[in-house]
């Protein structure tokens, strides 16, 4: 689901969980792990995040979701999946070193906001970003309202938000939601680089700068709990079931098809 490797000062984090890197419990606990293993280490200067597959993340898994939605407190349910997304992903966005998220093809959703956590960006401009929630009658509450409208202004972050757009990495550069963007076949090797470059100074100095940037962006936690608030809300009204239910039926045909055509 998620291997780790030593390169000097880096720990590079690859997410491999087949087909596509959905987000569930296991893949969170990974990731968690992961995350201590690097806190506990004073060596481990940069975390380096990235896809052993085509895809980054294109957020929570669908047959979770289902799961959830199947349940008779199906709203909960589902907002204690958000509740755990924020959690890890708000743990790896103060930890004590840089972290950078390798964005090599779609990020949607969830896998835009675990995107978002890490202090830097960068994407192949061939990859897809995307927070679709509110066509499901939802919102990216695993820090997406709060962490893009703090990357980029509110009039980007309502851009993407309410509009639903899918960019490209040239694009989101362009906009600010990643620091640069790079032609696929030269991502690894560049952000690898970086990381490198970064990861040569000294850890605590960058845990310090860290915390007075994130001092002066996120003025209150209450944005967060805000999320959260108004996703148990959402989860609660018809509409948002009906369409969240239509969403899940359209992607398990989708499933159907493609596994059909494979065999």
């Amino acid at each position: 689901m998620l291997t780790t490797e030593r390169s000097g000062g880096v720990l590079v984090a690859t997410l491999a969980r087949t087909p596509v890197n959905a987000i569930d419990a296991a893949v969170l606990a990974h990731l968690e792990a992961a995350l201590r293993q690097a806190e506990a280490d004073e060596t481990v200067t940069v975390f380096h995040l990235r896809s052993g597959l085509p895809v980054f993340c294109p957020g929570a898994d669908l047959a979770l979701m289902r799961e959830c939605l199947a349940q008779a407190g199906a709203a909960h349910a589902m907002v204690d999946v958000v509740i755990g997304m924020q959690r890890v992903f708000a743990r790896l966005a103060s930890a004590p070193f840089v972290s950078i998220a390798e964005i090599g093809g779609a990020a949607f959703g969830g896998g835009l906001e675990l995107a978002l956590a890490c202090d830097l960006r960068v994407a192949a401009h061939e990859a897809k970003l995307a927070l679709p929630e509110a066509s499901l009658g939802l919102l990216p509450a695993a820090g997406g309202t709060q962490r893009l409208t703090a990357l980029c202004g509110p009039g980007v972050a309502r851009r993407l938000i309410l509009g639903g757009e899918t960019i490209d990495g040239r694009e989101a550069e362009r906009l600010g939601v990643v620091d640069w963007a790079r032609p696929a076949d030269a991502l690894t090797e560049w952000t690898a680089e970086l990381a490198a470059r970064i990861a040569a100074k000294p850890r605590a100095a960058l845990a310090a700068n860290k915390r007075c940037i994130a001092a002066a962006v996120f003025a209150s936690p209450a944005g967060f709990a805000a999320e959260i608030d108004a996703t148990r809300e959402l989860y609660g009204a018809p509409y948002t079931l009906e369409r969240v239910g239509e969403f899940l039926a359209r992607r398990r045909t989708t499933e159907a098809k493609t596994k059909e055509s494979m065999s």
